[in-house]
């Protein structure tokens, strides 16, 4: 019979219970431990009663299992009896039952027995919202499966811990996923106490809100710090504390280095550490609703993010560091105070989902709409297309306010400026911008602007450089200035490298110091678009300035103890200089250009092939060292020095005036550890680390540089609909062809994109008009009937003009227009110079264009007669129709000088010049007229801006006459006011 007690009240593991005295304050933490409490005679007397009717259902007791019965009474009885005398009320005597399989919760009062599961539950601890014990038994195996354990499920799950850790050692150390409530403060405190324990810990939950009290509320979560003991768990990857107290990010959490998985939703958290960066390892992070009112730059840091939730803040911005989060997947930042998006993001390749609605968002970024994998976008509850609400204004200080500096706004036509000693802001058109400080000058001066082609004498491009800007020259040149002036030149979007500003003096070019920035909000490229991106450098002279990327540079200068120098580009990349390896000090250079596997593969036609990035080496002075310098470098990507064969992998030596390639894999020593390749050099160059399996590799490399340097393009020959006359040249990318002809199918038509030829930087090239077509060939881009391009990757390489068909085509015309190489830049190689189609070696691609004849132009329906034209205003006088018409009979073949110096373009001319090419005198009118109705209509001052472009052309002559027609005409007008009556004076101020 005693057998069977035993087997109900320990399943039959055999083991003696222990009796443990707990004190006052340790009552709460015994019940929920879900433990028996036995100290009490009535506990005593109603646990005899309870055997003696287990004897009684059970049958007859064994002679073997009385003695042990007897031995087991005893023990109890003087042990309780013991206690009795001094326990308390409020006190208990608790037995443990370490058996594996079952947990018997069972509180009792002084009152008359009952089954356990029958007694009201008993108050657990003052600190708790709710008085909702355990009360039931519960199986060991239902919260302890393996290496899970779950004690969030009960209240007061976190006390049981110290428990079952005493009880069951051997089991509950293995337990790598751990579950725990966080409702009570004093059982989570012991728990927090013995987690160092859980040495093979890999989740660990501690969250609120698990329970609820009887009106169905949750209880609150009370872990407001964790102890510094917690970093020691080394193998976490998954820590939950949700609903919690937590008001700043514990620091043990920043020292676990395999941490994925991050939920710290719904605490008190107001900032983050700026260490937040050093969670490498982290793909899932949620801080939603907390307090968050920014976000440190150091987000940009956790590069193996891939969900991110910053829903319900009140963040106003996010950082531009967030579009270094390459991996992120998964962006949540709806229900904040956002008001603007950073142009970064669209670096977000890999998004699919971004929640941004419950913002204040105006607008959101084309390049965020257009990211390539982005298959959610919510934008609701977000004024979108509402004029922006403008910030209350701060009070300004009074030093603040003496320094403001007065905006000028510069029109299209506008290329003169004055700038005084009191400073000034000028916008030009384009979204240039100069600044002028307060005393940079002694007294007016008048400044010119003027945007160039981008001839190649205004460009000056280094190896892998590409131009960003247009050439802008500020005139008069050479003017020097009391203080430096900030220059901000607009630039397009660079996908690699570093942006510079390069300034040509008239005789050499020079880097100049540069930053970049967005420009002024109220100055947008674009009618609704963001501002132009800006690269800015100050100077204190006038002269050339364009905006050019170039490989990112990394500079140190070493002296004769040596240093290190690490690529800022590929941190694996170092060049470590040893003593004694130079006398003098030198300044290092290092460029990497890294190459993309696909294309080594694919222009090298070997499947095998891998490469490294491209290592470019200078020194000043260029003098080789004493002692070898050290270079270490990633191997080529996929493989290790384990797994390759070293006979495969070269290191190529490259000269950049000669352009040929050396293979030097057994001069430099070349050594191969796990990831790196490591050798040592004397004298800076070019260097490239190469696994093929070719044998000519020097060739193969040469091609494969050779190809890197040439852009993949098409041209696009295309006649506008409406006047097919007007055609449309133009040399793209191949990559940005099909997107081009959809803009521009709905306004132009035309044949098929030419096949793909290859461009370098800055090449220049020819469009021919050929079989029985003919253009304008005074334009000055025009070269032995040619037009001139020069090709440069991240501008418009285009233009439009007017054709005609040649003297004597009356019928349909079917031409084409073909494209030549021009002259190729010096440092380019024979055999690629060489390798041409076609009979004409410079030939590139050839379009067709077709054109109405002589008969059915005449057929056009002739334009109807304009109104009767009054150009000018009465403060700078008028010009009627019959002084136009006067002034057109005198111009001649001036026409085309007067027209590019009133603002009028190359295609307008030149449309005017095919419709009149036959009479002077109505071409002369036609350029006239369009002006003057175009200037009528733009407001007073159309006058003087007529007599400064005929003294612009050499025409004095008629500026004097057209000075002379105003005054008559001014001094009539005085004249008639006075026969009328009128006051002169009265009316001027009226008017």
């Amino acid at each position: 019979m005693d057998e069977k007690r035993e087997k109900r009240r320990g399943r039959g593991m055999g083991e003696e219970r222990r009796l443990v005295k707990v004190k006052d304050g340790h009552r709460d933490l015994a019940m929920r431990a879900s433990l028996v409490p036995v100290g009490t005679t009535e506990a005593m007397e109603w646990n005899r009663e309870t055997e003696m009717n287990d004897e009684k259902s059970e049958g007859k007791e064994t002679s073997k299992g009385e003695e042990k019965k007897g031995e087991h009474k005893s023990l109890t009885r003087k042990e309780s009896k013991d206690n009795e005398d001094e326990s308390k009320p409020a006190s208990s005597l608790l037995s443990v039952s370490p058996s594996l399989d079952t947990w018997t919760p069972t509180p009792l009062t002084s009152s008359s027995p009952s089954p356990p599961w029958h007694l009201p539950p008993l108050s657990i601890s003052s600190s708790l919202s709710s008085p909702l014990p355990l009360t039931q038994p519960v199986e060991l195996c239902a919260v302890l499966c393996d290496n899970q354990l779950t004690l969030d499920v009960y209240l007061g799950g976190a006390a049981m811990l110290p428990v079952l850790l005493e009880s069951v050692p051997e089991q509950v150390r293995k337990v790598k996923y751990l579950r725990l409530g966080s409702e009570d403060s004093d059982g989570l405190e012991r728990a927090l106490a013995i987690l160092p324990h859980f040495t093979l810990l890999r989740s660990l939950a501690i969250r609120g809100h698990c329970l609820q009290d009887p009106r169905g509320n949750a209880l609150p979560g009370l872990l407001s710090s964790l102890p510094p003991s917690l970093s020691s768990l080394s193998l976490l990857t998954h820590l939950d504390f949700s609903f919690n107290q937590l008001s700043s990010l514990p620091s043990c959490l920043l020292s676990l280095p395999h941490l994925s998985t991050l939920l710290l939703s719904h605490n008190l958290l107001s900032t983050l550490p700026s260490s937040l960066g050093c969670l490498h390892s982290l793909t899932y992070l949620t801080l939603m609703g907390n307090r968050l009112q920014s976000i440190p730059p150091c987000l940009g840091e956790l590069r193996a993010l891939q969900t991110l939730d910053l829903s319900y803040n009140l963040l106003e911005a996010v950082p531009k560091e967030a579009g270094l989060l390459e991996g992120l997947r998964t962006l949540e930042l709806s229900h904040n105070r956002l008001r603007e998006l950073p142009d970064t993001m669209g670096s977000l390749l890999s998004l699919r989902e971004l929640v941004i609605h419950s913002n204040n968002l105006h607008s959101v970024p084309e390049c965020v709409k257009n990211l390539p994998h982005l298959v959610r976008l919510d934008t609701r509850n977000n004024p979108l297309g509402w004029p922006l609400t403008p910030l209350p204004p701060a009070p300004a200080l009074p030093a603040q306010t003496e320094t403001e500096l007065p905006e000028l706004h510069i029109g299209p036509n506008q290329h003169c400026f004055y700038v005084s000693a009191a400073g000034c802001h000028v916008f030009l058109p384009g979204g240039a911008e100069l600044l002028f400080p307060q005393g940079c000058m002694v007294s007016t001066v008048t400044l010119k602007w003027a945007e160039r082609r981008p001839d190649r004498k205004w460009i000056w491009l280094e190896e892998h450089d590409f131009l960003l800007s247009r050439p802008l020259e500020l005139l008069p040149h050479g003017t020097a200035f009391l203080k430096p002036i900030e220059i901000c030149v607009p630039y397009r979007k660079a996908r690699r490298g570093e942006v510079v500003v390069r300034r040509f003096d008239g005789e050499s070019w020079s880097t100049l110091p540069t930053t970049t920035r967005r420009g002024s909000q109220r100055h947008s490229v674009r009618p609704v678009g963001r501002p132009a991106r800006l690269a800015c450098c100050s100077v204190s002279q006038f002269s050339w300035f364009v905006v050019v990327s170039r490989l990112v540079r990394d500079t140190c200068s070493v002296p004769s103890e040596g240093a290190l120098l690490v690529s800022s580009v590929d941190p694996a990349i170092k060049l470590m200089f040893p003593q004694g390896c130079t006398q003098q000090t030198r300044t290092i250079i290092l460029q990497v250009l890294q190459v993309a596997l696909s294309e080594v593969q694919e222009l090298s036609g070997d499947s095998q092939a891998s490469a490294s990035s491209l290592l470019c080496l200078s020194q000043e002075p260029s003098i080789p060292f004493l002692r070898p310098v050290r270079v270490q470098m990633p191997l080529p990507p996929g493989l290790t020095g384990h797994t390759m064969d070293v006979s495969c992998l070269y290191l190529l030596h490259g000269d950049p005036v000669a352009h040929t390639w050396t293979d030097v894999t057994p001069q430099a020593s070349l050594q191969i550890t796990h990831l790196y390749a490591v050798f040592t050099i004397t004298h800076f160059s070019w260097y490239w680390l190469w696994y093929t399996t070719q044998r000519c590799v020097s060739g193969v490399v040469r091609k494969v540089y050779e190809r890197l340097r040439q852009f993949r393009v098409q041209f696009l020959v295309l006649q506008r609909r409406t006047d097919p006359m007007q055609v449309l040249l133009q040399c793209l990318p191949t990559n940005k062809v099909e997107s081009t002809v959809c803009s521009l199918s709905t306004q132009y038509d035309g044949p098929q994109p030419s096949d793909v030829c290859e461009l370098l930087e800055g090449e220049q090239f020819f469009a021919g008009f050929e079989r029985g077509i003919d253009i304008n060939t005074d334009r000055p881009d025009c070269i032995e009937g040619r037009l001139s391009f020069v090709f440069y990757s991240h501008l418009k390489n285009h233009k439009e003009i007017y054709i005609c068909p040649s003297p004597g085509q009356e019928e349909p015309v079917r031409g084409q227009v073909s494209f030549y190489r021009g002259e190729v830049p010096s440092d380019i190689p024979q055999e690629v110079t060489q390798k041409r189609k076609g009979p004409d070696t410079q030939w590139l691609a050839t379009l067709p264009l077709k054109l109405p004849g002589a008969r059915a132009e005449k057929r056009d329906v002739e334009e109807p007669p304009a109104p009767p034209l009054n150009l000018g205003d009465p403060g700078s006088g008028y010009l009627t129709e019959a002084n136009l018409l006067a002034i057109s009979l005198q111009i001649g073949h001036d026409w085309r000088s007067i027209g590019i110096n009133l603002g009028m373009s190359y295609q307008e001319l030149d449309r005017m010049q095919y419709k009149h090419r036959d009479d002077l005198g109505a071409l002369v009118l036609e350029m006239l007229f369009h002006w003057a109705r175009q200037r009528g209509e733009a407001g007073p001052g159309a006058v003087p801006e007529l007599v400064e472009a005929m003294m612009e052309s050499g025409r004095r002559d008629l500026a004097e006459e057209i000075r002379d027609i105003v005054r008559l005409g001014t001094r009539k007008y005085k004249e008639s006011l006075k026969r009328v009556g009128l006051d002169l004076d009265v009316s001027s101020a009226s008017t």
